[in-house]
């Protein structure tokens, strides 16, 4: 690090603890000590606004409200409490962390970095964000919000998602680290680029770091740093099987890995538009060792937009004469699922479901 990077890293914290102390949001994990509350909190704002975060947080702690209630719970469980929040590995990686909290550190979240990143799905920026803000250790934190505030803090013209770059930022959130408070220092950078230094239009006027900040000063923050290229989104045609037997339905777990890895679903696979009815049969044949009529119509058609796909879910009936046992598969009642985590998406499935169930009902009753 040359001497000029030195000389706007030894005083930063001098400007930005004061400006933080003055506008920090009240947020709920701001009102707690609790290592537990914090790592729960660093863990859902991956990736996830703060706005969504907060009612799933409030959810998730006054359901598993310490280490210990959390690894003895069910997976089912847990994942049902994450459901709609996405990235789903998020919170499988939480429920086999606390296990390894209860198992390996006594019950108790260990303080330093290197102990905290041996635990399932905490990398370098939570056992950071968690050693500095629940124990006061000298940690640093990169985030999005905080690799672009660096970037621009400094004039970092280079993609900061590159390693070597990565590398260079990282340094320098660990050289502006000041001697105390470096919990609080590390909210406030993050709190600097979620409401001040934002991606576009960053308010620089009300910025307390504006007059060192070299992206400004030369007028380039609209290009620091650079925009990320966005990923295509992909369409793609989900196939969804309703099979019913005796008024059970089937469900099955999907694969860990993947898409909504982990969570219940009505069986689904992939599909050409078009080849919808096609596919839902050779589904069903599959699942249930037999040939098997499938519905003519549809009884749901949606779409579902997530980060880089937009899916549309197509969903057919069908009845099987047996509850053949699948490898990762319940047979339930429509009313007794809630216990079960779903996606978002599965949810408008089996509501269109319950609806076309219903309806058919009414028709029934009225014949």
């Amino acid at each position: 690090m040359n001497a000029a990077d030195q000389m706007i890293a030894r005083g930063i914290a001098r400007r930005l603890l004061p400006w933080f102390r003055r506008h920090r949001r009240d947020l709920p994990w701001r009102r707690t000590t609790d290592p537990y509350a914090i790592w729960i909190s660093e863990a859902m704002l991956q990736q996830t606004q703060v706005a969504t975060v907060i009612p799933y947080y409030e959810r998730f702690m006054g359901r598993f409200p310490t280490v210990q209630a959390l690894a003895a719970a069910g997976l089912d469980d847990v994942l049902r409490m994450w459901s709609g929040l996405g990235y789903y590995a998020r919170g499988r990686n939480l429920h086999a962390a606390a296990k390894a909290v209860v198992d390996n550190f006594g019950g108790e979240l260990p303080s330093d970095v290197a102990s905290l990143r041996t635990l399932p799905g905490v990398g370098a920026y939570t056992a950071g964000a968690v050693a500095s803000i629940a124990f006061g250790k000298r940690a640093a934190v990169v985030d999005g919000n905080v690799a672009r505030v660096i970037a621009r803090l400094f004039a970092i013209r280079e993609d900061v998602r590159e390693p070597g770059t990565r590398r260079r930022i990282w340094e320098l959130a660990e050289a502006m680290l000041p001697s105390r408070a470096c919990g609080d220092f590390n909210q406030a950078l993050m709190e600097l680029g979620a409401t001040v230094c934002t991606p576009s239009g960053p308010a620089c006027l009300v910025c307390p770091l504006r007059n060192g900040c070299r992206a400004n000063l030369l007028g380039a923050t609209d290009v620091i740093p650079p925009a990320a290229v966005r990923a295509a989104v992909r369409a793609e045609v989900h196939v969804v099987v309703a099979m019913e037997c005796g008024g059970l339905w089937l469900f099955v777990r999907r694969p860990e890995d993947g898409l909504w890895g982990g969570l219940w679903e009505l069986p689904s696979a992939l599909a050409e538009p078009g080849n919808e009815r096609t596919i839902a049969g050779q589904l069903a044949r599959r699942l249930s060792g037999a040939a098997v009529s499938i519905s003519p119509n549809a009884f749901v058609r949606l779409e579902q937009q997530l980060t880089h796909r937009r899916i549309t879910f197509v969903g057919f009936t069908c009845r099987s004469k047996s509850r053949r046992k699948i490898e990762n598969g319940q047979w339930r009642s429509l009313n007794k699922v809630d216990d079960l985590g779903f996606s978002r998406a599965m949810r408008r499935v089996l509501d269109g479901l319950r609806a076309a169930v219903e309806g058919k009902r009414a028709r029934v009753a009225s014949a």
